[in-house]
C-alpha cells in the first residue's frame, strides 16, 4: 500500500474537523447583524494575527538554538525566516481596516484579549519552549489552509455598506494563503520529520482546528 505524503495526511486527518470549523465561519458572515460582528471579527483578528510573527521569530531562534544537531532545526529556521518576511505587518492591515470601518482601532485595542483568543495562541508558545518548534507549523497550517475566499470581500461590502478600503485583510489573504499553503504542504513533505515530530504537528493542528471553530462560533452568535 502506498503511503501518504505527510501533508496529505495532515489534510486527511484535519478534513473530520473541518466541517465544524466551516459551519462556523459561514454563520459568522451571515448577513443579520454582519456590520456590528464584522468590527468583533476585525479586533480579534488582529488579536491573534499580531502573535503569528512573535511566535515564528521564538521559534526560529529556539531552531538556532538546536541546530546543527537536530537536522530539522537548520530548515525549519529557514522557512520560519523567509514566511516572517512575508507576514510582517499584516496586522496593521487589520487597524487600517477597522479605521476604514469607522471604529477607533486603539479604543478597541486596549481590551484584554478574550481567553477564546488566547486558547487558541497560547499553546504554541508553550511547544515551541518546551517541546519542539516544529509544532508551529500545525498551527500555520490550519490557519493558511482556512483563508477566505476570493469573493467574500466583495459580498461582505456589500452586504454590510461598508466602504471597500475596510476589508484589505480579508481581499489580501484570499490571494496570498492558498500559495503560503501549497508551499508549507511541500516543506512539511521534505522534512526529514520524526514519527514523534510528525505527531506534534497533527496535535497543533487539530488543536488549532478545535481552538478556531470556538472562536469563530463565539464570533458568530456572541458580543
Amino acid at each position: 500500500m502506498t503511503r501518504l505524503h505527510r501533508s496529505a495526511a495532515l489534510r486527511l486527518k484535519l478534513s473530520f474537523a473541518a466541517p465544524a470549523l466551516h459551519h462556523a465561519m459561514a454563520e459568522l458572515w451571515r448577513p443579520e447583524g454582519l456590520t456590528e460582528r464584522y468590527g468583533r471579527y476585525l479586533t480579534t483578528m488582529h488579536e491573534v494575527i499580531r502573535a503569528s510573527v512573535p511566535l515564528m521569530e521564538l521559534a526560529a531562534r529556539r531552531c538556532h538554538q538546536r541546530a546543527p544537531a537536530d537536522r530539522v532545526a537548520g530548515p525549519l529556521a529557514d522557512y520560519l525566516e523567509r514566511h516572517i518576511l512575508e507576514e510582517r505587518g499584516h496586522d496593521d492591515w487589520l487597524l487600517s481596516d477597522l479605521a476604514a470601518a469607522g471604529l477607533d482601532p486603539d479604543g478597541r485595542l486596549q481590551r484584554q484579549p478574550p481567553p477564546v483568543v488566547a486558547r487558541l495562541v497560547g499553546p504554541q508558545y508553550y511547544w515551541i519552549e518546551h517541546h519542539h518548534p516544529v509544532a508551529l507549523l500545525g498551527y500555520i497550517t490550519v490557519l493558511e489552509a482556512n483563508a477566505p475566499a476570493p469573493w467574500l470581500a466583495e459580498r461582505l461590502a456589500a452586504d454590510t455598506g461598508l466602504p471597500g478600503a475596510a476589508f484589505q485583510t480579508v481581499s489580501h489573504h484570499a490571494g496570498l494563503d492558498t500559495g503560503h499553503s501549497d508551499e508549507l504542504a511541500a516543506f512539511l513533505d521534505e522534512l526529514p520529520l520524526s514519527a514523534a515530530q510528525e505527531s506534534a504537528v497533527a496535535v497543533s493542528a487539530l488543536h488549532t482546528m478545535q481552538a478556531a471553530t470556538d472562536l469563530f462560533t463565539r464570533l458568530a452568535y456572541h458580543s
